[in-house]
């Protein structure tokens, strides 16, 4: 009997949905033209499907369009955010607070920027998975800048508590990072909260 490999790593790396290569091809192949580059109708045309895929973003995590910023992928916009909140809030403090259970692009730069000076307090979580909204509250002081929350695990699943995560952020004037990767798309979540107002 011929036993066939199972593919489980679909969080990491999934097959493209055949609806975004349909959307994609034209770029791919005869729509190539660079967005930053405005000086002929190519960059004009790439330039009009970055601002709408910009638009459909903003849509779908409740933001605005010129709130969305594109990166590489989620490693990167995580290193981003972690080491330019860190730069930028330098004067307010240098603690930083975590999950244990965080995604390793989130714990790699927290572990870079201890280096650098930073305290970071990394959070447990319960048999669940699940973080403790009081022991977020707890570990916030006064140079306390960023927590970065992972909103749902891409290898268990769990979905923290993000509204009140949000809520105890936005009470002590941190800011708060989320990767939202394995979120986003699947469950109804930044519309809901900025609605109830329990996002910042």
């Amino acid at each position: 009997m011929q036993t066939l490999p199972v593919y489980l790593d679909n969080n990491a790396t999934t097959p493209c949905d055949p609806r975004v290569l349909e959307a994609m091809l034209p770029y791919f192949t005869t729509r190539f033209g660079n967005a930053a580059s405005r000086a002929h109708a190519w960059g004009w045309a790439a330039e009009e499907a970055v601002q709408q895929a910009r638009e459909e973003v903003a849509a779908l995590t409740g933001a605005e369009p010129q709130e969305i910023v594109f990166t590489s992928g989620a490693t990167e916009a995580l290193n981003l955010a972690l080491k330019g909140a860190f730069e930028a809030y330098a004067v307010k403090g240098k603690h930083l607070i975590t999950l244990q259970t965080e995604h390793k692009a989130v714990l790699d730069t927290c572990h870079h920027l201890e280096k650098l000076g930073a305290d970071i307090t990394y959070l447990p979580v319960d048999g669940s998975g699940l973080v403790n909204p009081d022991d977020l509250k707890a570990a916030i002081r006064p140079d306390t800048i960023l927590a970065s929350v992972l909103y749902a695990n891409n290898e268990t699943g769990v979905i923290q508590p993000m509204a009140d995560i949000a809520a105890i952020a936005a009470e002590h004037g941190i800011i708060l990072l989320t990767d939202a990767t394995q979120a986003a798309g699947k469950i109804p979540w930044m519309q809901e909260k900025r609605a109830s107002g329990c996002w910042p």
